[in-house]
């Protein structure tokens, strides 16, 4: 196989050819006397010169058989281009039973986000080639699902999938999920779920937020691995959600009193799976001056009490709630990230920790989340081993004598959690695992590990394995010749985990 590479003809974009043989080798083809004989075939692959002529046909308007009117503004297109690239298309000029497959000016109506950039679209049918950006993408894989283009729309959802921190940090991140949740890409829906999920926060402080409508929001609300500060922190995001659909109201110049039916529904709506048994009673007690408490006293007076008789004990009333599963979860934490239930373990000059050494966190958490349970603490120490697991060689001393054990590695990266309390009885413990990573040079949680275990004096250590995939956090020092860091290094100098 080789190029000609010498220089081309002025005006004349340089051909590269590439030649293969057919059969045998180096030119020649068996024969029936065993014998070889030369072989003249070639394998020639010149289709970068096919595409721009079919390109050019596009450009310079030659030979078009239709004409798509979008937005007043003319297309001239070939109807074999348009039916080779959707299938919507294929029925509608194809198909008799269609008016526009006897006409050669067909007039589509477009949202105006789709008017702007239908050229480009029709283009891409030519040319194979489209510039995706943060402005363009949701009209491009509107235009794409509307009209069938496969080949688009799997461009589209990559794209997307690859730079969901970045929609976020736009105020996009809502907008993408409920759109794509809508129209079954799930792929994207899903990457924007956990996002959204994980990284609540930052997307209830922009103002995409407000986009979201009721239904995904409380759904969002139901999430046990809703990662969030602490439970009020949630109620005042939702808060400020509510006083943003009241302002949205008031300009669309809705009746007052539809207005505060409207309202009133919505704040009994979503503030039902806030779990205040998962407040404090300081912070239950707060909420007595708040002004949307006090709007809605009787509402709110009845969930906090509900707050207060976990709080105080009262299991008669809490067996109420616990009959079905909504009323199970208002008593289930979520992911708080305040420090009386978390802390952080940070790596740093990941790239010359050494393969099987271990860092490691003493920390300490309250032993239950109810008032009635006092001020006792459980201690932990965690153990982070994230170039995996090695056993040497040993001896185990058995009642016949000794026994080797053979050397073991393990490729994981784990996490290692110890109860240093020695009870009698069993601690159940709710475990999550928050590991922040990098898209777009944007910081935020990517992957979250949950675990739900019964911790006791004869059982007081807990094993998590493939906290992160292996290969994907050590593959610079596996293999010498890949530079590029993993996702999951963070800092200046991408150096930190």
């Amino acid at each position: 196989m080789f190029r000609p590479s010498g220089p081309s003809s002025p005006g004349v974009n340089r051909a590269h050819f590439f030649y293969s043989t057919m059969e045998g080798e180096e030119g020649e083809s068996p024969r029936k006397d065993g014998k070889r004989k030369a072989s003249s075939d070639v394998q020639i692959d010149n289709s970068q010169h096919v595409l721009v002529k079919i390109a050019t046909l596009y450009a310079e308007r030659l030979m078009n058989d239709i004409c798509l009117v979008v937005g007043g503004v003319e297309y001239p297109a070939h109807r074999l281009i348009l039916c080779a690239s959707s299938e919507v298309f294929q029925v509608m000029l194809m198909n008799p039973q269609w008016s526009e497959s006897h006409e050669s000016r067909v007039v589509l109506k477009e949202t105006p986000a789709c008017v702007e950039i239908f050229g480009e679209f029709i283009k891409y049918f030519y040319t194979g080639k489209i510039k995706i950006n943060q402005e363009i993408i949701t009209p491009l894989l509107a235009l794409a699902d509307k009209y069938n283009v496969k080949d688009l729309i799997d461009l589209c959802v990559e794209y997307m999938c690859n730079h969901i921190a970045l929609a976020a940090s736009n105020n996009q991140l809502v907008t993408w999920y409920q759109y794509t949740l809508s129209l079954g890409h799930n792929v994207v829906a899903l990457a924007c779920q956990d996002f959204l999920k994980w990284n609540f926060e930052t997307v209830a402080k922009g103002r995409d937020f407000g986009n979201c409508n009721q239904e995904i929001l409380s759904r969002l609300l139901q999430w046990n691995d809703l990662v969030v500060t602490n439970e009020i922190t949630l109620f005042h995001f939702i808060e400020s959600w509510l006083e943003y659909q009241q302002q949205a109201l008031l300009e669309e110049g809705v009746d007052s009193d539809v207005m505060e039916s409207y309202l009133e529904t919505l704040v009994y709506e979503v503030m039902s799976h806030v779990r205040f048994p998962m407040m404090s009673p300081r912070q239950l007690a707060e909420l007595l001056v708040n002004p949307l408490t006090k709007k809605y006293k009787e509402f709110f007076i009845e969930r906090m009490a509900i707050g207060m008789s976990f709080h105080n004990n009262q299991q008669d009333r809490i067996e109420q709630f616990l009959k079905d599963d909504n009323g199970r979860l208002l008593f289930t934490p979520r992911l708080y990230t305040s420090e009386t239930f978390c802390s952080t373990l940070t790596i740093d000059n990941f790239t010359q920790f050494s393969f099987y050494q271990t860092r490691s966190l003493i920390s300490s958490s309250p032993s239950g989340l109810a008032e009635h349970l006092g001020d006792k603490y459980c201690d932990w120490v965690v153990d982070f081993s994230p170039r995996g697991v090695w056993f040497p060689k040993s001896l185990l001393i058995v009642w016949r004598g000794t026994v080797e054990v053979p050397e073991s590695v393990l490729g994981t990266v784990r996490v290692s959690i110890t109860c240093k309390d020695e009870t009698e009885e069993y601690i159940r413990v709710k475990i999550g695992l928050l590991v922040v990573g990098l898209q777009d040079g944007i910081e935020h949680i990517i992957r979250v590990v949950q675990k739900i275990f019964y911790f006791n004096k004869d059982d007081r250590l807990l094993n998590i394995d493939h906290v992160i995939p292996f290969e994907e956090l050590n593959h610079s020092a596996i293999d010498k010749d890949q530079h590029k860091p993993s996702r999951y290094h963070l800092g200046p100098n991408l150096d930190t985990l």
